[in-house]
């Protein structure tokens, strides 16, 4: 099951993070044709459930008191020992034991964005301690990774050596072999993903965890700047992940999320400066966040920010290829609603 984390969050939570001025609206409008027995047959906040349970059971390390995937156990409790780091906890990525970093980033951005957006429809449905849980678990594996201001793990467990021997986590005695990027050995696409992780888990924390907030604000700008000045595409351990769509549209979604965060002009003039970096796409993944940027980007549009007009097209664009009956739609959808991509 490759991809696990990234895959199940998505399948539940994208649709409705598509939400500016007129556009969430205009998603709807074409919806209506749902019928009454099928929205009432389709359990959103079972689904939302069952997603944050998963996250449960991918946990690495020592298990948490409440633990309610009561059939794992602590593992990895070692991890990072190599290099005297402390690399213990985060997530595995599917059914594997490795710890991809750049997807596991990705996949705590989504959580955090969910939380900032549908802290209400959430909370509606018990889910909301579960999710912050969920978020603070990757963060914190984040956090420890990031041990310098010029160095980041990105990895932790061989891909090729543990695809050889599929086990428990509990049991695994493959290597923990550790990757990093430093300012000699760059990699801006994971960097500039973890600093958007950080940045929109902040804005989750800041009223109930001043303190663990400005941490997570803090790290954020500090990865930023190391994907930032010290450009390089990540190829990390391919064929696991490796960069397909560049590194400049993490660095545009990162500085969204920083500038969201922190309120500072400087993450607003920079995606103002590299704007022409955006691109309208039919997809929103591990790999391209171009989509993500742009829908943050255009909800400032709405606010007023007409400079930002570019982004807000950029966004339409990808509403109109998710958009049943639209002229240019490249997207599926089940009768629940969710999105896929039409082959291509």
């Amino acid at each position: 099951m490759k991809h696990g984390l990234v895959f199940v969050w998505v399948l539940v939570l994208w649709c409705v993070l598509v939400n500016m001025d007129g556009l969430a609206l205009a998603m709807e409008d074409e919806t209506e044709g749902l019928s009454s027995s099928l929205a009432a047959n389709c359990n959103y906040g079972d689904a939302l459930g069952k997603a944050l349970l998963f996250f449960e059971g991918q946990r690495s390390g020592k298990l948490p008191t409440g633990q309610r995937v009561t059939w794992r156990g602590d593992s990895a409790c070692t991890d990072g020992t190599p290099e005297n780091v402390n690399l213990v906890g985060g997530y595995y990525d599917a059914g594997d034991n490795v710890k991809f970093g750049w997807p596991m980033a990705f996949s705590v951005s989504l959580l955090s964005w969910a939380a900032v957006e549908y802290r209400q429809q959430i909370s509606s449905t018990n889910q909301l301690p579960y999710l912050r849980k969920a978020i603070r678990w990757g963060t914190n594996f984040i956090l420890k990774a990031h041990t310098s201001p010029t160095t980041f793990y990105t990895q932790v467990g061989d891909g090729n050596a543990d695809h050889q021997c599929w086990e428990r986590p509990e049991d695994m005695d493959t290597p923990r072999t550790l990757y990093k990027i430093t300012s000699s050995s760059p990699g801006s696409e994971p960097a500039a993903e973890a600093a958007a992780a950080l940045a929109s888990a902040s804005i989750v924390f800041k009223v109930a965890n001043s303190k663990y907030s400005a941490t997570l604000l803090s790290h954020s700008k500090s990865l930023f700047d190391l994907a930032d000045q010290h450009r390089a595409s990540y190829q990390g351990y391919c064929p696991f992940y490796c960069s397909y769509s560049g590194y400049q549209d993490e660095l545009l979604w990162a500085a969204a999320w920083l500038y969201k965060a922190s309120g500072d002009i400087k993450y607003l003039n920079y995606v103002l400066t590299n704007q022409g970096w955006s691109q309208a796409v039919n997809e929103f993944s591990w790999d391209n966040k171009f989509a993500g940027a742009q829908t943050l980007l255009a909800k400032e549009f709405h606010r007023g920010k007409t400079n930002l007009a570019k982004f807000k097209t950029d966004a339409e664009s990808f509403v109109c290829a998710l958009m049943p009956g639209s002229s240019s739609v490249q997207i599926r959808t089940t009768p629940g609603m969710h999105a896929h991509l039409i082959s291509q």
